[in-house]
């Protein structure tokens, strides 16, 4: 991994704990219970977005071809300015840019699907754990990560433009409705 490639990862990764954090602390100027958001904010980021992203990058240079993420800085301020204002995540950080090697259709369905494969994983591991060490701060913490990549993941598969969701459907629907149907079950009935 290069410098650049290193310095938007850290970039991002600060800037989207920073947006979680404000909306988990309520915009609290209360310093201690920021501080303590922050610390969810970033193991739920380093986990949702961090590891989602380098899934994609990983696969596709798994494939043959050259990746790197770059952040978005636009997207970043407005997810910052949206937490603030608003206390609502909507987060365009950057993407892993695919360079070197046309991929195939299908080979771009897979990178595709790398990164919510990588959230759903995170988010059973969350959830089980949670479910198994009872109420305690370890299972708070374990189901709010859990929770935010189940989230982040049937939110990247939505079929829409430039998310990976619009990638998957375009390569197999049937894929795309295996995963996205069961989040959206379990995230808005169970």
């Amino acid at each position: 991994m290069e410098n650049r490639e290193l310095t938007d990862l850290l970039v991002s990764w600060i800037s989207l704990s920073a947006a979680f954090a404000l909306v988990f602390s309520e915009g609290s100027i209360n310093l201690l219970g920021f501080a303590d958001a922050l610390a969810i904010a970033a193991l739920a980021v380093g986990t949702g977005f961090l590891l989602h992203e380098l899934a994609h990058k990983y696969v596709a240079i798994h494939f043959g071809a050259k990746a790197e993420y770059r952040a978005w800085n636009m997207g970043l301020m407005f997810a910052l300015a949206v937490a603030v204002l608003f206390r609502f995540i909507f987060a365009a950080p950057g993407a892993v840019y695919i360079y070197g090697k046309r991929v195939t259709p299908r080979e771009n369905g897979i990178i595709s699907v790398a990164g919510p494969l990588m959230n759903i994983v995170i988010g059973v591991v969350g959830i089980a754990i949670a479910g198994t060490y009872g109420p305690t701060q370890l299972s708070n913490v374990a189901a709010i990560v859990g929770s935010i990549n189940l989230y982040l993941a049937m939110f990247n598969l939505l079929p829409v433009f430039i998310l990976d969701g619009a990638k998957v459907f375009a390569w197999n629907k049937g894929v795309w409705a295996a995963l996205f149907f069961p989040l959206v079950f379990v995230l808005f009935f169970l």
